[in-house]
């Protein structure tokens, strides 16, 4: 057998056990549900449509729940974590079991601290708290920038900024050098100089944009980090840990919960259930400031 027809047929058996695990677990999980007492989101659902009808912004008021369930992660496959040999088993309290060689979180947990998580992120936004979030892994990129600019609130997706939190006066300098030349391109104050230069500024602003362009709204530190991926993040929450900042974090079953506030166990690869999870965030930043408006 040649290599390639090797590597095609163990690509066949990892995809074998990822359906036999995806059956497995589901009959399991819905016999689980089963004994599950039903969330309060559940049984008000009546008095939810009533407020939807009013306005589909207005969800809830003395505390946001969101309205993630477990049926909806599972199908976007966030019940998922890593092959059970890699695992950190500081995650095992949220790990519901391990078929096949793959962990399962648990996802009733899930939802139980995404509605914490939700709450906290409704707080902060109606306290005025600086708040940022940080996704530079390839299925995050985009949804972390729409959401971002969507909820009105700075984010990184290139890759983690050291000393944002620990080194703000030399970080604060770069940003400031940004928006000031975007100004005098804008306001037509860079004609003066000659064309070699001027692109030259071109490139320099292009560059700046890059490295602190999503976070260029800044004035001051961030009070809350939000982390896609603690794992491949963990410089940021590293960093936020060290300079007592919160952080709200999406952990895989391979990485350390330690350092984070509100840990959101699932899988952080599946860009269906970052959808889910972002979305929930968002829709919480909106709830409160729109609370912040009313007062």
């Amino acid at each position: 057998m040649g290599y390639t027809e090797m590597n095609m047929a163990t690509k066949k058996a990892k995809e074998d056990v990822l359906v036999e695990t995806v059956k497995e677990t589901k009959k399991e999980i819905i016999k689980v549900k089963k004994v599950l007492p039903k969330k309060d989101s559940e049984k008000k659902v009546s008095t939810k449509k009533v407020v939807k009808e009013k306005d589909s912004t207005e969800e809830i008021q003395a505390g946001h729940e969101s309205g993630v369930t477990v049926e909806q992660l599972f199908e976007a496959g966030a019940h998922f974590g890593h092959v059970a040999k890699k695992w950190n088993p500081k995650m095992k309290e949220y790990i519901w079991g391990e078929k096949n060689g793959i962990h399962i979180f648990d996802l009733g947990k899930t939802v139980t601290l995404i509605d914490k998580a939700s709450e906290v992120l409704r707080k902060a936004s109606a306290d005025g708290k600086r708040i940022i979030i940080v996704g530079t892994k390839r299925q995050a990129k985009p949804l972390v920038e729409e959401m971002a600019k969507k909820a009105g609130i700075p984010y990184m997706t290139q890759r983690w900024l050291g000393g944002l939190l620990t080194n703000w006066k030399q970080i604060k300098q770069t940003i400031d050098r940004l928006n000031t030349l975007k100004l005098q391109r804008e306001a037509g104050q860079l004609k003066k100089f000659t064309k070699k230069e001027r692109v030259l500024f071109d490139k320099e602003i292009a560059k700046l944009e890059r490295i602190v362009g999503g976070v260029a709204g800044l004035k001051e530190v961030p009070e809350l980090v939000i982390v896609i991926d603690t794992h491949k993040e963990k410089l940021a929450v590293k960093e936020a840990s060290s300079r007592g900042v919160m952080v709200i974090g999406l952990v895989d079953s391979n990485a350390n919960p330690d350092q984070v506030d509100c840990v959101i166990p699932m899988n952080d690869d599946s860009t269906k259930a970052l959808e889910i999870v972002i979305g929930e965030m968002e829709k919480a930043i909106l709830v409160g400031r729109k609370e912040v408006k009313k007062q």
